[in-house]
């Protein structure tokens, strides 16, 4: 965390009013954890490693930012805004994103057990290698990108397709019923909707 972010966050808390303006600051490896961020800006903010666990963070903006590495376990994103993020290998276990935006994040190898993305926006996320075990969908649209290393046992709920399966550089989109059978294939129990339209 560089000075200026510091000398911001101190007076912030100083001020005990209104959400955090951390547009474009760096605040990476910095512990605010449990912290009550509602209504924040984090608008292309560097958050690297940062320990947002527990963190309160209802409405707030985070689009562009970069929260590679970072601890949100537990964190409370509901419809937090975080399109174009990135959040390559970060940890989201329990946490809830219901009816967050994630459009274009890139979540690569980010560790999502049991995380609630119910009403969620994932049109063109990423989630090649990521950990979806025991996530929670509802009526998702779930036009992401997975590989055979993205992990789906226990997963539930139900999402619109298509997916864009990666194997070896070479994609394939998945939906309908084939999109059902590869969910189940990797142990979620996800229903795929408009199975029956496109038939």
């Amino acid at each position: 965390m560089d000075s200026g972010a510091g000398r911001r966050l101190r007076e912030w808390l100083d001020a005990e009013e209104g959400g955090l303006d951390a547009v474009g600051l760096d605040l990476g490896g910095a512990d605010l954890s449990y912290g009550d961020f509602s209504a924040s800006w984090f608008t292309d903010a560097k958050l690297a490693g940062v320990k947002l666990a527990g963190a309160e963070l209802y409405r707030s903006d985070g689009q562009g930012a970069d929260l590679t590495e970072a601890d949100l376990t537990g964190a409370s994103l509901v419809r937090v805004n975080l399109d174009d993020a990135i959040l390559r290998n970060a940890t989201l276990e329990g946490a809830d994103l219901v009816k967050a935006s994630l459009h274009g994040v890139d979540a690569s190898g980010a560790g999502c057990r049991g995380t609630r993305f119910m009403g969620s926006s994932l049109l063109g996320a990423d989630f090649r290698g990521a950990d979806l075990s025991d996530a929670v969908f509802d009526e998702n649209s779930f036009q992401v990108k997975v590989d055979e290393e993205t992990k789906l046992e226990g997963a539930s709920g139900s999402v619109f397709g298509p997916v864009t399966f990666v194997r070896e550089g070479v994609s394939r989109e998945l939906s309908g019923s084939e999109l059902q059978q590869w969910t189940r294939d990797h142990g979620g129990e996800i229903r795929v909707l408009g199975i029956q339209a496109n038939r």
